[in-house]
């Protein structure tokens, strides 16, 4: 005999849509051949009941076995040797019409006592395990239901053990009621053709042996006919019995499994998380909006085809696009207390949906297969290589880097500013430099801030200086700041990708190791977004300005900026070491980095050295001023002590500007084109111009 077609008990545990919709097609099987079989039982027992109309019974009887093969069985295969034979005993049936009068006992014994028997006992129990299986379903959606609402910042350890107990206990009685459901299933497709030729057999036998009559009809090649069919019934029932051990000791095995695989996060421990999928399957909880505040959460199985994610409910024959994945960004997220909870935004910036997985172990893998998908790795010839690699890289990336010797030697000079105000002109000779550790640089575990957060204000506030008090009365000419920032600003258009507190500032390597470890996070963590700002370069300050409201986000004096450098490499990546005052008193390190849309190196960096050497210049300029002054308030006392105001004294040499700006361009710097600037200085009446070169 052919195989026959079954149903697989190793899925009954994951309870699948394909699961379910095979079984829908066994069911369907079962409810054609439970109306096949009442029709049959009829007819038979017309048969019986019916010995007057005995003629009118047998032609229906033979009608009906001839209709067997129109039945279009879901589950037909191997049913060709089954109409076969209905045929023949459909010819015996005609030929037998005016014969059967007298046949009550034995047809009662022999023909509708076993259909009665396939009836009462195997369809009943198959509708019996149908009814349990859908109450052990329905019991395990509501304790899921009920887990899945387990809240997680108020976590009630005793109510998520009783909910946990409740949930092993829904899904065991489910996985046993699903075992027995599909064996029983699986059973009835060798039973139903036992059921439908043993019953024929002794209606058979039942002629031959009343009808004396019969022997005459009845030829050797009837008998070898009816032997073979049932030799055939045997080698059916053997099998049945076979299979029947064999899911019988399957069942066992796989309900001796430990208790912990029916817990929803039975490894919240340590889960061994795979994080190079590049495709994913499982039941998720969707969120739904149902109104301006509330909100649904539904329970759905999710899988992914391609760059596409697929939802496919229950009953459902194929799967539905819920959303595209290429090139959206996946984020763990906090919603309605729930744990789990992951978000799915898509390329333009805008929330997509949010989902809920029942274990960590599936929400990292979740996050991890879709971030995987998002970059489009599905399309590479090998994807599951290609997904490894790049998570090799990201795991690499946060192993500290203790030397950047190498990188350092290729550096530009200028990108090693030296601040010789705020260290009273010291010089460290270049021999005694050392390339510091990692752990001297940040302190490990230093938290990492992926966004400018503060008001303009606040910035304004924590970086503005302390404007210089006259103790005179004398007003300064406020304009000239402004339009020397006027003639002097550049505007740039960077990215902001992080900043980290660090715990030096004498050495541009700390920022380059932020640089690492800020790049490393964005990899780990799945952040892809970036905060747009336009950064503009003046003679005092360094701001950052939102390109859409042209409010400032960030302020930063010049003089506070202690270091900055362009990534070896990647010449668009700046950062910069800013010193902020604390309130405690001291002064906070921060490493600030940026992608700028030009080479920083070439464009970015050389304005901010510009600026500083401009300041540098500048500051000069003001204490020349000031010691003007100085000398205009001594020869204004010594006139009102009526002393003589011919000055007879040492001059005071005043300070050339040119020299002051060589002085500054000596310390190391990197400009590839000349400038000329014009600065203005007023002391008094006096009106000076002084225009500086910057030569390369």
């Amino acid at each position: 005999m052919p195989a026959v077609d079954k149903l697989l008990l190793e899925e009954a545990l994951q309870d699948s849509p394909q699961t379910r919709s095979l079984l829908s097609v066994f069911e369907e099987d079962a409810g054609t051949l439970t109306d096949y079989t009442n029709q049959l039982l009829q007819a038979m027992q017309r048969v019986y009941g019916a010995q007057n109309e005995m003629c009118l019974a047998t032609q229906q009887l033979s009608k009906q076995l001839l209709a067997y093969e129109k039945q279009n069985f879901a589950l037909g295969k191997g049913d060709e040797e089954v109409i076969s034979t209905l045929h023949c005993f459909s010819k015996v049936v005609d030929e037998l019409n005016v014969l059967h009068t007298e046949l009550a006992k034995q047809l009662a014994d022999t023909m509708v006592l076993p259909i009665i028997q396939f009836r009462e006992k195997d369809l009943t129990e198959v509708s019996t395990l149908k009814d349990l299986f859908g109450l052990a379903s329905n019991e395990h959606d509501l304790s899921m239901a009920k887990y899945s609402r387990l809240p997680k910042k108020k976590e009630n350890e005793k109510a998520k053990t009783e909910v946990v107990k409740e949930v092993v206990a829904a899904r065991r009685k489910q996985h046993l009621s699903s075992l027995q459901y599909y064996c029983a299933l699986n059973a009835l497709q060798y039973r139903k053709r036992v059921a439908m030729m043993e019953p024929m057999i002794g209606f058979a036998h039942g002629q031959i042996n009343f009808f004396k009559k019969g022997a005459e009809m009845f030829s050797q090649s009837m008998n070898n006919f009816l032997s073979s069919v049932a030799d055939m019934v045997q080698s059916i029932q053997g099998e049945l019995e076979a299979e029947a051990e064999k899911m019988r000791v399957s069942q066992q095995e796989l309900l001796s499994v430990d208790e912990s695989i029916y817990a929803p996060d039975f490894d919240v421990a340590a889960p061994q998380i795979n994080r190079n999928l590049i495709q994913k399957a499982g039941y998720l909880n969707l969120r739904n909006k149902t109104g301006l505040v509330t909100t649904t959460w539904e329970r759905l199985y999710f899988f992914t085809q391609g760059g596409n994610l697929m939802c496919q409910p229950r009953g459902a024959v194929a799967g539905g696009l819920i959303q595209d994945l290429d090139n959206c960004s996946v984020m763990a997220v906090d919603c309605e207390d729930r744990r789990y909870c992951f978000q799915i935004t898509t390329p333009n910036g805008k929330s997509g949906i949010i989902l809920q997985a029942e274990s960590r172990k599936e929400n990292e893998e979740w996050i991890c297969a879709i971030n995987n998908i998002s970059r489009q790795i599905y399309l590479t010839d090998n994807p599951e290589a290609v997904a490894i690699k790049l998570n090799q890289t990201a795991l690499q990336a946060v192993t500290p880097i203790t030397s950047f010797g190498k990188k350092h030697e290729s550096s530009c000079p200028s990108q090693n500013l030296r601040n010789s105000e705020m260290e009273n002109d010291r010089i460290v000779p270049t021999a005694e430099l050392r390339v510091p550790e990692a752990d001297e640089l940040i302190a490990p575990g230093t938290p990492i801030q992926f966004d400018i957060v503060l008001p303009a204000t606040e910035f304004l506030e924590q970086n503005r200086g302390n404007r210089r008090i006259n103790p005179f009365g004398e007003t300064e000419d406020e304009t000239f700041p402004e339009a020397e920032d006027s003639l002097l600003q550049q505007m740039f258009i960077v990215r902001f990708l992080g900043s980290m507190a660090v715990k030096t500032d004498t050495t541009t390597e700390v920022i380059y190791e932020a640089m690492r470890q800020v790049l490393a996070a964005r990899a780990i963590h799945n952040i892809f977004r970036m905060t747009e700002s336009h950064l503009m370069v003046t003679s005092q300050t360094l701001r950052l300005i939102d390109p859409q409201t042209q409010v400032t986000r960030a302020n930063f004096e010049l003089t506070s900026v202690t270091q900055f450098a362009a990534h070896q490499e990647n010449k668009r990546l700046v950062g910069f070491v800013v010193r902020t005052p604390e309130s405690t008193g001291g002064e906070a390190l921060s490493t600030y980095i940026f992608e700028s849309n030009s080479e920083g190196e070439k464009a970015l960096l050389k304005n901010i050295s510009l600026h500083k050497d401009l300041t540098y210049v500048i500051e000069y300029r003001d204490r020349d001023r000031e010691r003007e002054r100085e000398r205009e308030r001594e020869r204004e006392r010594e006139r009102e002590r009526g002393r003589d105001t011919q000055a007879e004294g040492e001059t005071i040499p005043k300070l050339d500007y040119l020299a002051a700006f060589n002085v500054s361009s000596a310390r190391p710097s990197s400009f590839t084109s000349s400038s000329k600037f014009t600065i203005s200085s007023r002391s008094g009446t006096n009106l000076r111009i002084w225009e500086i070169i910057l030569l390369s």
